[in-house]
């Protein structure tokens, strides 16, 4: 593990330069030359270390202009998972302004964090430690201010539960109209889940925002737990060329260290899932998604075995029994290059 001081160093780096007024621009790693139009993005995040790895490849990707990151409770606590985000963005040289969001889910009760990457959700290495603070102002705000200015514009990558999205539908539903996309990390897709046999975390942990999110109408795209098994699974091996390539790559193994435990203990040695770095890699580089399909998405939020499961209706499709006429405004990503994946992550941050 690289020294506290190595990534506090790091992190220093960043702020320094950002205050200097040179190499970054906000909302963009450093490490690229910035392209002739960059696509105006959210990220909205409960930041473990999947969380953070994929926003260092969101800040090390030149196709993205990161306007804010927002952060809820879901993996680690509210607090935490500003911190984490801090972090990983400084470690990537992007100076995003993070919002801190929902401590509650949807209907008002108080969410208790679970993580299976360690309790601070970073793999309990230390890694913590930003120079920067988070924004005085509220996530829920910052969303609908940001899709104000940019009408038609915004696109939202959420990779934790949608409670902070949900909020903002309610808050003022004709401006959440005007985003023009949510990229959602969850649902099991077409698999099995992980929160219970049908359910996956991001959904089950607010089940009723989730299913608001998917009701109010605005095209959402869909990557899913079955995107990330198998042979889009990063191995042992993997992790030890990420330890060895610098910084960052150490960074974001060492954070992983506590998965890597949960997955050995659970009988799965020498692969995990990094699901929500695949998602944004389908954000920033679409030839990594190779089929999908449009459908109708219902979430299960009646109490029971099926709470959070989300179930997809094709598009052209009858069934048997099963009305198929509901809104067919999701986009189920099917199939990626999973093969492919770790390589093109490793790419993209090693730029």
């Amino acid at each position: 593990m690289a020294s506290l001081n190595t990534y506090r160093k790091i992190g220093s780096l960043a702020v320094l330069a950002a205050a200097a007024g040179f190499a970054l621009v906000k909302g963009f790693s450093k490490n690229n030359e910035e392209p002739a139009e960059r696509r105006k993005v959210i990220i909205d995040t409960d930041t473990g270390a999947d969380d953070a790895s994929a926003l260092i490849l969101a800040a090390s990707s030149p196709e993205l202009d990161i306007l804010g990151v927002t952060v809820l409770v879901g993996n680690v606590d509210l607090d935490q998972a500003a911190n984490n985000a801090l972090a990983a963005l400084e470690l990537a040289g992007c100076d995003a302004p993070v919002y801190k969001g929902a401590a509650e889910n949807y209907t008002g009760e108080r969410i208790e964090a679970f993580s299976v990457f360690g309790t601070d959700g970073m793999g309990d290495k230390d890694l913590i430690h930003p120079f920067g603070t988070v924004q005085d102002g509220d996530a829920v705000d910052f969303i609908l201010d940001t899709v104000k200015k940019y009408p038609g514009e915004v696109e939202i990558i959420a990779i934790g539960p949608a409670t902070n999205i949900a909020h903002a539908m309610d808050k003022d539903p004709e401006t959440m109209k005007q985003v023009k996309m949510i990229w959602s990390m969850g649902t099991a897709g077409l698999g099995p889940g992980n929160a219970t046999p049908v359910a996956e975390f991001n959904v089950y942990s607010d089940a009723p925002a989730y299913k608001r999110m998917l009701d109010f109408g605005s095209p959402v795209t869909v990557i899913g737990l079955d995107m990330c098994s198998g042979d889009a699974q990063w191995t042992d091996r993997q992790f030890d060329r990420l330890s060895m390539s610098g910084e960052t790559g150490e960074f974001i193994t060492d954070s992983f260290s506590k998965l890597r435990e949960f997955y050995a203990g659970n009988g799965s040695v020498g692969s995990v899932m990094n699901c929500d770095s695949l998602a944004m890699l389908c954000v920033v580089d679409p030839s990594f998604i190779q089929q999908s399909v449009q459908c109708h998405a219902s979430c299960i939020t009646d109490p029971g075995e099926t709470y959070g499961q989300v179930i997809f209706y094709r598009e052209g499709f009858s069934y048997d029994v099963a009305s198929n006429d509901g809104i067919h405004n999701v986009t189920l990503v099917t199939e990626v290059e999973a093969d492919e994946y770790f390589d093109r992550y490793f790419k993209r941050i090693r730029k």
